[in-house]
């Protein structure tokens, strides 16, 4: 089926039988976003459309308002239907709501990794409970878990076509190998100091990305950095942006090589 070239947000003549709140025309920041992630999950769909409209057309404005970015918000949708999919021959057409916890798990993870909280948003205000504190607490998985995790994807990595890290690579790898072998009886501040380890060596090996990526995708990064934090940067101070910004970047640069995140939090 061939996507719909218009936008599928209904105009104000479009009646919803439930009452529920149909799009403005005049807000076209709401229109953009939900034409963006429709015509995004038509694809996903392989051509057939759903609208956003009535509650669902609710629901994704507020992932805007939380200051859910579009590529943050198609990670999530990426995320459901791969799990869809992975349960075998699909029944139906995957619908947008069907995505929100995958989409905010995402966002959860996106903001934790640079260190924002939705508070900073724009409509939210200050005590605002649900994801206005950006507190790393809750739900992990075991230490011991995560550097296998960790091994496992850095050597899948060691063994592709891109083989400018391997060095660097090959060193991580043995020192988490080693890391492996006593994880699970580390304690107190032996496996504080373990931790730390962890988040120089992640340091470490972003700072060997940013080395071997030339500085027109460091612009292009940047750029993007600047438009996922746009929701935030009104209200936060400018050090913490700057930090932030740097994170985001970090994120992004890791993204494109497919690393995992060393450091456990």
């Amino acid at each position: 089926m061939n996507e719909n070239p218009k936008s599928q947000i209904p105009s104000l003549k479009s009646q919803e039988p439930d009452g529920s709140r149909i799009p403005d025309p005049e807000s076209r920041s709401e229109e953009d976003y939900c034409r963006h992630l429709e015509n995004y999950l038509c694809r996903k769909n392989d051509g057939h459309l759903i609208r956003i409209v009535g509650p669902a057309f609710e629901q994704v404005c507020g992932w805007a308002a939380r200051g859910i970015s579009l590529k943050v918000a198609m990670r999530g949708i990426d995320r459901y239907v791969e799990r869809y999919y992975a349960k075998g021959a699909r029944r139906r057409p995957v619908r947008i709501e069907f995505c929100e916890a995958d989409v905010l798990d995402v966002f959860d993870e996106w903001r934790r990794s640079v260190g924002v909280s939705v508070g900073d948003a724009p409509g939210f205000g200050i005590g605002d409970s649900g994801f206005g504190v950006a507190d790393p607490s809750g739900p992990r998985s075991s230490l011991p878990a995560h550097l296998d995790r960790v091994i496992a994807r850095l050597t899948t990595l060691r063994g592709g076509n891109d083989r400018t890290l391997d060095p660097i690579l090959d060193g991580i790898i043995r020192e988490l190998d080693a890391a492996r072998a006593k994880a699970k009886t580390v304690r107190g501040d032996e496996r504080d100091g373990l931790i730390e380890r962890l988040r120089q060596v992640d340091s470490t090996l972003i700072d060997a990305l940013r080395r071997h990526c030339d500085d027109s995708a460091l612009r292009r990064f940047a750029a993007e950095a600047d438009e996922e934090l746009k929701p935030f940067r009104v209200r936060m101070p400018a050090d913490a942006y700057q930090q932030a910004h740097r994170a985001c970047v970090d994120r992004l640069l890791r993204d494109r090589a497919n690393l995992p995140t060393i450091s456990y939090e």
